[in-house]
Order: C-alpha cells, then sequence, then structure tokens
C-alpha cells in the first residue's frame, strides 16, 4: 500500500518497456513497436500518477502554482495532459518537432533537458528510498521533488504557451465578469419569479437558453457598466460578445423604449420560449 512501493514497481514496468523498444527493430516488426509504444505511454501515465500522489503526500505546501491552467483551452485540460507534455519533451530532446514551429522547438529543448534529466534523478531517487525506508521523505528526496514539480511547470506553460494563444489577465477578468452576470441575472430571475428553485436543482435543460436571454437584457439594461458595456470599444470586451457589438447595440435601443411593464413581459417570453 505504501506509495513508495508502488512507485517502484511503475519505475520497474516503464524500465522494462524501455528495454523492449530499444531492443526491437522497428522497421521490421512496425506493429510490435506499435503496441510497445502505447504500453511505453500507459505506463509512463501509471507512474507520473503515483508521482503525483508522492508530492501531495511529500511536499503539499511546496508545490509549484498552477494558477497558469486557467490560461489554457478548456480542450487541453485532460486527464493526460502532464504524460502528454513528458511524451512532447522527449520529442524535442530527439530533435523532433511534432506540434510546435521549429523555432519554439529549439527554443524550449533546453527546458525540456532539464525537466527529463529531473525526471531521471526523481525515478532514482525514489528506487533508492523504496528500497530502504518506503516509509519516510527524508529532505534529499524533498528537495529533488520539488525542482521536479517547479521545471514540469515551466515546461508545460512554456510548451503550450508555444502551441496555442493562451487566455491573458484582461481575458480571464473579462470571462470572470461573465460569471457574476450570470449569478446576478439568476438571482434577480429567481427574485422576480422567472424561474424556480425547483427547475435550477433539476437542472431543467431550457436554462441553457434562458439564462444567456435574461443575461443580456440584464448586461445591457440594469448592469451597464459590466461586460455588455457598450461604452467599451469591441477589443475590449469579452472574445464571447465582441463578434456581436453591433447587434448588441440595436438590442439595447430597442430595450430602451420599452415601459417596465413591456419589459417584464419580454423577459417572461423568453423564459418560455424554445
Amino acid at each position: 500500500p505504501r506509495l513508495l512501493s508502488q512507485f517502484f514497481f511503475a519505475d520497474e514496468r516503464v524500465t522494462r518497456v524501455v528495454a523492449e523498444i530499444n531492443g526491437l527493430d522497428a522497421e521490421l516488426d512496425p506493429q510490435q513497436y506499435l503496441v510497445l509504444l502505447n504500453q511505453l505511454h500507459l505506463s509512463q501515465a501509471h507512474l507520473l500518477a503515483i508521482l503525483e500522489q508522492i508530492m501531495e503526500e511529500c511536499i503539499p505546501t511546496q508545490r509549484h502554482s498552477r494558477d497558469y491552467l486557467v490560461k489554457f483551452p478548456e480542450e487541453l485540460l485532460v486527464d493526460n495532459l502532464g504524460n502528454h507534455m513528458l511524451f512532447a519533451a522527449e520529442c524535442l530532446l530527439a530533435g523532433t518537432f511534432l506540434e510546435v514551429e521549429e523555432a519554439d522547438g529549439a527554443q524550449l529543448r533546453p527546458q525540456a533537458r532539464n525537466l527529463l534529466c529531473s525526471l531521471e534523478l526523481v525515478r532514482t531517487v525514489l528506487r533508492e528510498q523504496s528500497l530502504s525506508q518506503p516509509g519516510s521523505y527524508p529532505e534529499p528526496v524533498r528537495a529533488v521533488l520539488v525542482q521536479f514539480d517547479r521545471l514540469f511547470a515551466e515546461f508545460e506553460l512554456s510548451y503550450v504557451s508555444s502551441l496555442v494563444a493562451v487566455k491573458s489577465p484582461e481575458e480571464i477578468y473579462r470571462q470572470q465578469e461573465i460569471i457574476v452576470l450570470f449569478c446576478e441575472t439568476v438571482e434577480r430571475a429567481l427574485r422576480l419569479g422567472y424561474l424556480t428553485q425547483e427547475m435550477i436543482d433539476g437542472y431543467e435543460p431550457l436554462l441553457m437558453f434562458t439564462i444567456p436571454r435574461l443575461a443580456i437584457i440584464s448586461g445591457l439594461l440594469i448592469y451597464p457598466e459590466g461586460p455588455l458595456s457598450l461604452e467599451r470599444s469591441p477589443e475590449q470586451m469579452s472574445r464571447v460578445f465582441s463578434p456581436f457589438y453591433n447587434l448588441l447595440k440595436k438590442i439595447r435601443d430597442l430595450l430602451r423604449v420599452l415601459s417596465v411593464e413591456e419589459l417584464c413581459l419580454l423577459e417572461r417570453s423568453l423564459c418560455r420560449a424554445e
């Protein structure tokens, strides 16, 4: 049950698969090579998962910040992102640029080298510790883990930044403004009886359409200084709304001529419309 013991056997499996790959002629048996390559990815993912648990147990307060993950596109935030980063580092060190431009890859290679060297050191230190005292983490072990965690985070941010356009702090703030607008819209809709708590608790599908519609009205009339403020230029708005800048101006102008009763009737109609 000890994590270090689990790490030892996971590390053994990675070493064994690597040895099999090195002893295989990929051109003579490409199918077997692909099988072993898949086994390597799975075994490395298992090894990294255990290593993650060890770091959470050993250095929970010394982990490198992962706040930068909020800048990544949602499609990249998958369970195997760490294993993908490790594979990317191995490719870069081998001179293969699968996803990034060659110039970016050349800049990333030193980071990839440092990361992989640090991982090898972690594997060596943890193997030795698992064979001597599998229930403790002395200071040298902690220091190696802290260094690896930092290098991994730095490479992950650098690699993804060269791969896709990460969100700027301004865009993140704009998204948070939209979240606040939606929350205030729901609170107001509950207060006015447009929605019920039962609809929200039951994940009523109609809410996927109702809440954004009500949020547009709230953003244009009730909270005009929020994320839908048309006093800003389209470039200053969130990318969610900026393509519809001119349309939003027309909607705002139409809403302004409505009476309170007409606005209430419109909002109730939007809650029922499909």
